[in-house]
C-alpha cells in the first residue's frame, strides 16, 4: 500500500524539477555538455517533422536552457562522434547512445514479429534477398537514404505508398540492423550500418536481458517523471503492458519505485526515491506539443488541470485554439496557449491566436511576451506579431509592443 501522500502541487513541482524546470537557465552561452546532460536527464527527446515553428526536437532544450545554438543539437545527434542515437522509443526519438543496448529487446521483437511488429518481420522474411542487397549496398557504398537506393519498385508517396527500398531501410531500422547516420535536406533520414556509425564500445557492449533492460528503462522514466502512475511510466518508452506491469512490481520490491498517493489523482502513483521536492518553482517556458512534460495529454490534464490537444489534424473550422499550439508554462502552472507560426520570408514570429487559462494573471502577457521575443531571436526572426484572435490577444499585443 502507498505509504506517502502528496498534494497535487507537490506532485506538480516534483515533476517540473525532474524535467529540468526547477533550475535557472544558464547565465552564459549554453555548452554542448549542458545540452547533452539535459537530454540524459530526460532520457528521450521525441522527433517530429512538422516545421511550422521549429521541429519539435529543438524545442525541449530551448524551453529549459534558453537560446542555445540549434546546430549544437544537430552535432550531438548526427555528427560523426555523437553522444546520441535515433530509435523508436516514445515515438521516433533521440536518445543517449549508451542506452542503445537497452532497446535491443525491442529490435529483436521487431525481427521476430512480436506484437505490433508482425508486418516488419513478414517483409524482412518474404523479401530477404532484396533486403540483403540493400544491406550490401549500404555496407559497400556507405550511408544512403531510401531515395539514394535505386532498387526495387518505386513508391507513390505517403505511409502506405513507400517504395521497396524505403520499406526495407525502415524495417531494418526497426530491427537495429541499420541506424541513422545523419539527416539531410528536408529532414531525410540517411541510414548506415551500426558498426560503422555508432561508437565501437556501444556496438560491442553486452546485450542485457529483456527484464534487465526494461527495469533500467523504467528507472530512467521515473527519474525523468519524478512522480507518475503505472501508465505514465509505461508510456514514457511505450513498453508492452504485461512487461511493464511485471517490471514495475519488481522495481517496487527492490525500492527503486516508492508507491504514493496524490490528492486528486484517481490511480496510485510512484516516485523516484531521489526525487527533489521543491517548495516553489518559478519558470517561464513555451512547450512543444511533443515536450516530455505534456506529451501524454491525460497526465498533463491531471497535473495542470488543462485540457490540451494538438489540432493539426482537426479541420480548421473545428479548431479551438489553433493549428500548432504551444502551452505557456508560468511558475508551476500552464497559464496560456499560443498558436505560433514562423514566417521565415518576412522574419516574423506570428502569434495567430492566444488564449489565457482562468488562473492567468496580469503578469502572464508580460512574461509570455518576453518568451516570445526570446524565441523569435533564437529562430533568427526579427520580430513578433500578435494577431487579434483569442481572449489574451489584446493584452499580449500590448506587452509585445
Amino acid at each position: 500500500m502507498p505509504k506517502d501522500k502528496l498534494t497535487a502541487g507537490e506532485a506538480r513541482r516534483m515533476a517540473l524539477a525532474a524535467q529540468g524546470f526547477a533550475a535557472p537557465r544558464p547565465d552564459g552561452p549554453v555548452t554542448k555538455r549542458q545540452l547533452v546532460k539535459l537530454i540524459e536527464r530526460l532520457g528521450v527527446v521525441q522527433i517530429d517533422s512538422v516545421n511550422v515553428v521549429s521541429r519539435t526536437h529543438y524545442l525541449p532544450a530551448f524551453a529549459r536552457l534558453g537560446a542555445y545554438p540549434r546546430e549544437m543539437l544537430e552535432e550531438v545527434a548526427w555528427a560523426k562522434k555523437r553522444p546520441l542515437f535515433e530509435y523508436w522509443a516514445h515515438e521516433a526519438s533521440l536518445l543517449p547512445v549508451e542506452n542503445q543496448p537497452l532497446f535491443r529487446w525491442r529490435m529483436q521483437d521487431a525481427h521476430d514479429g512480436v506484437g505490433t511488429w508482425k508486418g516488419v518481420a513478414r517483409f524482412l522474411r518474404e523479401r530477404r534477398d532484396f533486403v540483403d542487397k540493400v544491406l550490401d549496398e549500404i555496407g559497400a557504398r556507405g550511408p544512403r537514404s531510401a531515395s539514394d537506393l535505386e532498387m526495387g519498385q518505386k513508391g507513390e508517396g505517403g505511409w502506405w505508398g513507400w517504395s521497396d527500398a524505403k520499406r526495407a531501410v525502415e524495417c531494418l531500422f526497426w530491427t537495429g540492423e541499420l541506424t541513422t547516420a545523419t539527416r539531410r535536406g528536408t529532414f531525410e533520414r540517411v541510414y548506415g550500418l551500426p558498426e560503422k556509425v555508432l561508437p565501437k564500445a556501444i556496438v560491442q557492449a553486452p546485450t542485457p536481458t529483456r527484464e534487465e533492460a526494461q527495469r533500467e528503462l523504467l528507472r530512467i522514466a521515473i527519474r525523468a517523471l519524478g512522480v507518475g502512475t503505472a501508465f505514465d511510466l509505461r508510456d514514457y518508452f511505450r513498453m508492452p503492458v504485461a512487461d511493464a506491469k511485471a517490471r514495475t512490481a519488481e522495481l517496487v520490491e527492490e525500492g527503486s519505485l516508492i508507491p504514493v498517493t496524490v490528492k486528486g489523482w484517481r490511480d496510485a502513483a510512484f516516485i523516484d526515491p531521489a526525487a527533489k521536492r521543491p517548495r516553489r518553482v518559478d519558470v517561464q517556458a513555451l512547450l512543444s506539443p511533443f515536450d516530455n512534460l505534456i506529451w501524454y495529454r491525460e497526465r498533463a490534464e491531471r497535473m495542470f488541470g488543462v485540457r490540451y490537444r494538438i489540432e493539426i489534424y482537426t479541420p480548421a473550422h473545428k479548431r479551438t485554439h489553433g493549428y500548432y499550439v504551444l502551452p505557456f508554462l508560468e511558475g508551476d502552472a500552464l497559464t496560456a496557449k499560443v498558436d505560433l507560426k514562423s514566417d521565415r520570408k518576412t522574419g516574423v514570429l506570428i502569434v495567430q491566436a492566444s488564449h489565457a487559462e482562468p488562473w492567468a494573471s496580469d503578469a502572464t502577457p508580460v512574461r509570455l511576451a518576453q518568451e516570445l521575443k526570446l524565441m523569435a531571436g533564437w529562430l533568427g526572426l526579427e520580430s513578433v506579431r500578435v494577431e487579434r484572435k483569442g481572449d489574451l490577444a489584446g493584452a499580449l499585443a500590448d506587452a509585445v509592443s
